[in-house]
Parts: C-alpha cells; structure tokens; sequence
C-alpha cells in the first residue's frame, strides 16, 4: 500500500529538499517506540541539509514496517523486498548507515585515554 502522503516529485523534484512544515510533519511520522529506530533517524535528521523530497518519500514508505522489521533493514540483516525495493528507500537506508557509522569517532578497539592525565578529578563525599 502506498501512501497518499508521499508526492510523487518526478525526476525534477526528487533532489530538492522538503520545505520546513513538511520537515516538521515527516520527523513527527517517524518518531518510533524502539529506541535504536529513534537513535538512528535522529542522526538522519540531525544532518545540515534537510531530507530531500526522494528521501521524505522513502521514510514515509519505511514507517510503514514494524519496528523490528525497520531494524532490521537500517542494520543491514535484511533488505528491501516488494514495495520497499525502490530506489527511494535505498537512498534513505545508505543515509542511515552513513550516519551511524560516524556516530562512534573513536575505535571501541583503540586506545583509551588515560583517566590519570584529565584535568579534572572526581571525588566522592559523604553526606
């Protein structure tokens, strides 16, 4: 099912961006109840340039899913099947494994900075 509320931008229109009442109704549409789903597309519409109208039309298709299944998907453990495999949709989950990729700056396996060097200290007191 296809929703109404997605505008067909044709090939002209698909790169622009969203204009500031669609940007407000698209991020209230994707709120989630799983926190992972929230985490995610807040770094996607944590980006400097709005979400064009080709991606407001794929997460509007994404929030279709069950939240266990749109995991799934931003995770990479399934891909877009049926109505979902469309190049719309492919744009939005690239975006969202772009940004949280860059959410961890340093390696989990590299090194840690030695608490003994900071500058500021922590001490406990007893009340």
């Amino acid at each position: 099912m296809i929703r109404t509320d997605c505008v067909d931008a044709g090939p002209a229109g698909a790169g622009r961006a969203i204009d500031a009442a669609a940007f407000s109704k698209l991020r209230w549409r994707c709120r989630r109840g799983l926190l992972e789903n929230d985490l995610m597309l807040e770094r996607l519409f944590g980006r400097a340039a709005p979400p064009t109208q080709a991606e407001a039309n794929g997460l509007y298709l994404l929030m279709e899913l069950a939240d266990n299944d749109l995991l799934d998907l931003f995770l990479g453990r399934q891909k877009p099947t049926a109505n979902l495999d469309r190049p719309e949709v492919h744009q939005v989950l690239e975006a969202v494994r772009a940004q949280a990729t860059g959410a961890f700056p340093h390696s989990v396996s590299g090194p840690r900075p030695d608490p003994s060097s900071s500058s500021a200290t922590f001490s406990r007191t007893s009340s």
